[in-house]
């Protein structure tokens, strides 16, 4: 991964018409089969978008994602047309802007749930745990501390809320109840299969994949297909494997380091969210950096 000066808080391409702007990524309609997603080096956490970016998140997010993709493909289709874009015209700015940080994807339609699947005991579910002894309606053992290792992964979904709402979590039957039976089995078994085999890789390497939240979508004969983002320290809790004890919250190579830094703030977690000290920043690009590297077996320079 080259190193790449510049941060991008918030593209913007005059060669393309702009469709939606998300928590993180961009979008960018090429024609009526495929998009253009551009990751930015904007963070967001409960489910609001911080005003201050990380520097390179962009480059590191897109390339992990990509690293996962190309793994799991022979066990599902995922969204993912090209990550050559030289061949899509635009400017020289432009071209620069996206290089490492954009994809070429098909279009979807997404479906309306978040699948998440927990192998630790942790954040929500931890609270939820607490409160009833289960997590999204599956029954869990009693006696589980936080941050313990469960019997074995659970699918504990989560609706999709708009920007700026919370997500909740929700029980098996309300996805049935959201997309179908058949579909809803189909994303509950791959999200348990692609978990379970990152775990297995990443434990390898030092890191423990506490929980993951997967995003599917629907191609235009109704088959699922991963897309968005895949495994990385955004949509998941890296921990490493030798600081996990069981009872408490490990340190980590993703997100949580700055929810945990918000947590100390009096912040009422609505927008606008508070900027992040530069430190904070410094050592939230350093965790993502170190997840990648390990995960991927690729460096990731101080730039990227």
């Amino acid at each position: 991964m080259s190193e790449q000066p510049h941060t991008v808080f918030e593209s913007s391409l005059s060669s393309w018409p702009l469709l939606y702007r998300g928590k993180v990524r961009d979008l960018y309609a090429l024609d009526e089969d495929r998009l253009l997603i551009v990751a930015t080096d904007r963070i967001s956490a409960f489910d609001v978008i911080l005003p201050t970016p990380i520097p390179g998140k962009g480059r590191l997010l897109t390339a992990i994602s990509n690293f996962w993709f190309a793994r799991f493909a022979p066990l599902v289709a995922n969204h993912l047309l090209a990550t050559e874009l030289s061949g899509l015209g635009g400017t020289a700015q432009e071209q620069a802007l996206l290089a490492g940080r954009a994809v070429v994807a098909r279009r979807l339609t997404p479906l309306p749930v978040e699948a998440i699947v927990r192998g630790y005991l942790i954040g929500s579910g931890w609270k939820d745990y607490q409160a009833g002894g289960a997590v999204s309606g599956v029954k869990l053992p009693a006696g589980l501390r936080m941050a313990e290792q469960l019997p074995q992964a659970v699918f504990t979904p989560s609706t999709k809320a708009a920007q700026g709402a919370h997500d909740e979590n929700i029980d098996f039957a309300a996805v049935v109840g959201k997309i179908g039976a058949r579909t809803a089995e189909q994303i509950r078994d791959l999200s348990l299969r692609i978990y379970t085999e990152a775990a297995d890789h990443a434990r390898r390497r030092g890191i423990i994949i506490a929980d993951t939240k997967f995003e599917f979508g629907l191609d235009r004969d109704g088959r699922v297909v991963l897309m968005d983002e895949v495994l990385t320290p955004d949509s998941s809790r890296f921990w490493p494997a030798d600081a996990w004890q069981p009872g408490s919250n490990p340190p980590s190579y993703d997100k949580q380091f700055v929810r945990d830094y918000l947590e100390t703030l009096d912040w009422g977690k609505v927008a606008p969210g508070p900027e992040l000290q530069a430190d904070i920043v410094a050592q939230t690009a350093a965790k993502y950096r170190e997840a990648v590297t390990r995960l991927t077996g690729e460096p990731a320079g101080a730039g990227t």
